[in-house]
């Protein structure tokens, strides 16, 4: 895919994580895709833009000690009024639980959950327009919210953000459109999965060899969860990084790169 300028209202725009500890972090995810990285003043608690080719694609910031939630990859939805969507997603039933608020002149944000407890955020653009790469070996390829209600979770993403559900036949999963493209899923979660895993976004990474990166990534200190294994959509094995934040390595299929 040729570089992004701008993303379309209700898609992913934006990845970020929070870690405990940031120079840990770039060094497994800088070994892992190759990125680079701008850090940020200290004002900015050094949060930090995570590149490609001298492009954003993602950033991390840093958790605070304190913090009641685990090391964790976030996803944001692009929207063009921030305080319009938020009283959306109330009206539908989800929570609003930080902002709206500025991020300086970069643009407006808020952290979200859903009706059945999965967490997201919103990012209205202004200076910072989301990644620049998509779907291009180190930058994100696909977003689903694994959930115990996929009914509900369904229906509040596509009111929401004007998405259209499509059923994938076979499997208790919507793809989520936006116009002719997928955009995002809504998986539900069944008796295979954990009972103590609370609904959650899962980021993918699309990559050039799923092995040859889950090889990498045990060598930096992650732990792979799952796979590799094949889909229809591509190879893809789950990871955690070594403080514990969760994500898909892909090597997209022909199928995944026309959808």
């Amino acid at each position: 895919m040729p570089a992004v300028d701008k993303h379309a209202v209700g898609t992913p725009t934006w990845i970020d994580l929070m870690t405990p500890d940031l120079e840990k972090a770039r060094a497994f995810y800088g070994g892992l895709f190759g990125w680079k990285f701008l850090v940020g003043p200290k004002e900015t608690g050094h949060y930090t833009m995570c590149q490609l080719d001298g492009r954003n694609v993602a950033g991390m910031g840093q958790r605070p000690p304190d913090a009641e939630y685990p090391s964790m990859w976030s996803l944001y939805f692009q929207v063009d009024d921030i305080d319009a969507f938020a009283a959306r997603i109330r009206q539908h039933g989800g929570h609003v639980g930080m902002g709206p608020m500025d991020v300086m002149e970069e643009g407006r944000m808020a952290i979200c959950s859903d009706p059945t407890g999965a967490h997201f955020g919103m990012w209205q653009s202004k200076k910072h327009k989301g990644a620049q790469w998509v779907d291009e070996p180190g930058a994100m390829s696909w977003h689903e919210v694994n959930t115990r209600d996929g009914a509900r979770a369904r229906d509040f993403y596509a009111a929401v953000f004007g998405l259209e559900p499509k059923k994938v036949e076979g499997m208790e999963y919507w793809s989520m459109h936006k116009g002719p493209k997928a955009v995002a899923g809504v998986s539900q979660m069944g008796k295979a999965w954990p009972a103590d895993l609370p609904p959650h976004w899962m980021n993918y990474f699309a990559v050039a060899d799923t092995d040859a990166a889950v090889k990498k990534a045990k060598e930096l200190g992650g732990t792979v969860h799952v796979g590799p294994m094949d889909t229809p959509y591509g190879r893809m094995a789950v990871v955690t990084d070594p403080a514990g934040a969760a994500f898909t390595v892909m090597k997209l299929s022909p199928l995944a790169q026309g959808m």
